[in-house]
């Protein structure tokens, strides 16, 4: 009898899960190389360098507080610096090391300079000198600390100063620190005037021109050290929803507080002494680690002012303009075309103003009873809210559900729940402890003696600004099984009834996730029985420890698995020769959720509001829905998964140990970039920018 052979390992002791943190900077970094590529035009380069320290920013807002918290409360005794925080510090490290290094000198050589106070010529000097006392000092209220005066309440993320002063003060005391808080309202950057600048293009930084005249704030004392600083704090706002009776409310209030959480990183000038930081360190209560030194503005998001007063069109992209959508027709009926099939409109390269005009068309039309849409990030300024509140106006019943708690928009979204109100919507928040973060739009009409549904979907949010600036799928439909488990979910998230049997939709968090499971478990099933199988998904993020089990298995049973993940991915890819990851990062922020399925000879297409985490899985409201029709199928196969398998340009690919390297050589001129194939297949000219996180 022979020996039994050993079990082999668990999947996770073969292939550990790489870290969440570590990947989400290693994606910062793939952002940061835009910073870098001399294909890029150089105030676009500047602009990804703000994009970084936004994505950066956020970070420390939302995951950095377990840290903190861990050594607040002694948990790591150690000291060393802890594994997320170094890395952080090389990345941004590397951030200052570019502006510096790379972006700084090659605005020189386009005539465009910002100028340090030591930098100035006597005029420019003067000019500085004049904005101060016309239009700065009058802002600032400098504290000096003493036991009537203590540290003041620094808000997150605003701009700072910290003074050592020497002498006494009026009352004979030696209070040697002050604060200086700088309003918001001041703008960070500003251009000197061309009678100053000798023909240049010229900036001065805020900072610069308060640390130039600190003096004039503390007459009759000497200015020792100083610095100027910022503190980052934790902002995820928490709400008890089961406790609160008013979630509207406990969120507005909550907004003022996220200003004064609990501070997790402090930035102060390179040339800070050691003794202001410290004080600076014990005052917010963080680590050594926690300090970071930078050689320039501790604020590069606000240089993206620089990128508009320069005014150079020349050094930006060539402006794109969408198309408008190839499956409709400008001016035409879009219910009477979906009465035909459906359509699948891809952003930003064709335009979101077929889904403008869709609504537009529901709130005209007198035959339309009824308009239910979902509301997640729309943004201050959005058509689309205009509309509904005119479709209330003009006695169609509308339904808006509205999550309150999208993070970093919840003030936009309470505005607009209070606007939809006030005409007379019916607003509803969704589910408690649930964010509704499915993407929809309902319209029934009658017509004739029935009722028709008709529909959209997408997945990403109804905000025309991002549409313009994201790769997202808007599917419009009016099929009759879809429209119906639409209308379904609507009154589920209306009244919290039994969410009946859906025909079509899987949805979060009742079937998506196990669903998700399934389908990567056949395709497993038909590779080990020789039949071959087949995964490709596209997403933003791969974090749930469940379906990254799946494709483990289905991989190790011989499936073929390609994964396109733009940001944080813990599957650790290349350690198994079925599996591949790759990150596109492109001029557009890849956004779009696609997941097509093969087991055997049977194929599927999904797309879907949800990435393929834990959160959106089981704590969200989520949709996903079958795309059937061959020629729609077909389309967006080509367009958003094999022509990003291919792309060369701008795509990145992980390997060993979770490290991703790029595709192509910096200056690979016949690189093959999906993004541009697309631009060139249903673009022209516009004035559309970048800005993205």
């Amino acid at each position: 009898m022979s020996p039994r052979r050993p079990a082999p390992p668990p999947l996770l002791e073969r292939y550990p899960l790489l870290d969440r943190d570590a990947s989400i900077l290693a994606f910062n970094h793939r952002v940061l190389h835009w910073a870098e590529r001399p294909d890029v035009p150089l105030l676009e380069r500047l602009r990804y360098l703000c994009i970084v320290s936004s994505n950066l920013d956020e970070f420390f807002e939302v995951r950095v507080d377990p840290h903190m918290a861990a050594w607040r409360s002694a948990a790591e005794s150690s000291g060393r610096m802890r594994p997320t925080l170094a890395d952080a510090h090389e990345l941004v490290a590397r951030q200052y090391q570019i502006f510096n290094e790379a972006l700084l000198p090659a605005m020189a050589q386009q005539g465009m300079r910002i100028v340090s106070h030591l930098d100035r010529t006597e005029a420019q000097r003067k000019w500085v000198r004049e904005l101060f006392l016309r239009e700065v000092k009058p802002l600032l209220v400098p504290v000096a600390l003493d036991p009537a005066h203590p540290f003041p309440q620094v808000a997150n993320k605003s701009l700072n100063f910290i003074v050592q002063l020497k002498g006494k003060d009026a009352f004979g005391r030696a209070n040697e620190i002050a604060i200086v808080k700088v309003p918001r309202v001041l703008p960070r950057v500003l251009r000197m005037p061309q009678r100053v600048t000798g023909g240049e293009t010229l900036f001065v930084m805020l900072s610069s021109v308060i640390r130039g005249n600190l003096a004039d704030l503390f007459p009759g004392r000497e200015v020792g050290a100083f610095s100027h600083f910022r503190v980052t704090r934790h902002s995820d706002l928490s709400v008890d929803e089961e406790e609160v009776k008013n979630l509207r409310t406990a969120l507005r209030q909550g907004l003022h507080q996220r200003n004064y959480g609990e501070a997790v990183r402090v930035e102060v000038s390179s040339a800070c002494s050691d003794e202001l930081a410290g004080f600076l360190l014990h005052q917010f209560q963080l680590p050594p680690e926690a300090l970071f030194r930078v050689q320039g503005p501790v604020n590069l998001v606000r240089l993206q002012q620089l990128i508009d007063l320069a005014d150079r069109r020349d050094l930006q992209f060539v402006p794109y303009k969408a198309s408008y959508p190839a499956a409709l027709r400008k001016g035409e009926s879009v219910m009477a075309r979906l009465k035909q099939g459906d359509v699948v409109c891809h952003l930003p390269f064709e335009s979101f103003d077929g889904v403008i005009d869709f609504l537009r068309e529901a709130v005209q039309d007198p035959q339309v009873l009824a308009i239910k849409q979902t509301i997640y990030r729309t943004g201050n300024d959005s058509r689309m809210m205009d509309l509904l509140i005119e479709a209330q106006r003009r006695g169609k019943e509308v339904t808006a559900v509205v999550e309150l708690k999208a993070r970093f928009d919840e003030e936009a979204n309470i505005n607009w729940a209070e606007r939809l109100e006030r005409a007379g919507a019916q607003v509803v928040y969704g589910v408690v402890g649930l964010k509704t973060h499915a993407k929809m739009l309902l319209i029934t009409r009658r017509e004739g003696r029935q009722l028709r549904r008709y529909g959209h979907l997408s997945t990403g949010n109804y905000n025309p600004r991002t549409a313009a600036l994201y790769t997202d799928i808007s599917y419009l439909t009016a099929d009759a099984r879809l429209t119906a488990d639409m209308d379904r979910l609507f009154v589920h998230l209306a009244s919290h009834s039994r969410l009946p049997r859906m025909q079509r939709m899987l949805l979060a968090p009742f079937t998506l996730h196990k669903q998700m499971l399934a389908k990567i478990e056949a395709v497993g099933q038909a590779a080990r029985r020789g039949l071959g199988g087949r995964v490709v998904a596209k997403m933003n993020a791969l974090t749930d420890q469940p379906l990254i089990e799946a494709l483990l298995r289905a991989g190790d049973a011989g499936a073929k698995i390609d994964l396109i993940v733009r940001g944080a991915c813990m599957l650790p890819g290349q350690l198994t020769e079925n599996i591949r990851v790759r990150s596109i990062i492109g001029r557009f922020l890849e956004h779009s959720r696609v997941f097509y399925f093969r087991a055997g000879e049977r194929e599927e297409l999904w797309l879907s509001s949800a990435d393929w985490m834990n959160r959106n899985m089981l704590r969200r409201v989520e949709t996903a829905w079958p795309v059937t029709d061959p020629g729609l199928r077909q389309r967006i196969i080509d367009e958003c998964l094999v022509a990003y398998l291919y792309d060369e340009a701008d795509a990145w690919v992980q390997g060993a140990g979770g490290a991703y390297s790029r595709v192509a050589e910096d200056g690979a001129d016949s690189a093959l970039s999906a993004q541009q194939a697309l631009m060139a297949r249903y673009g022209s000219n516009s004035e559309e920018g970048l800005e993205w996180t």
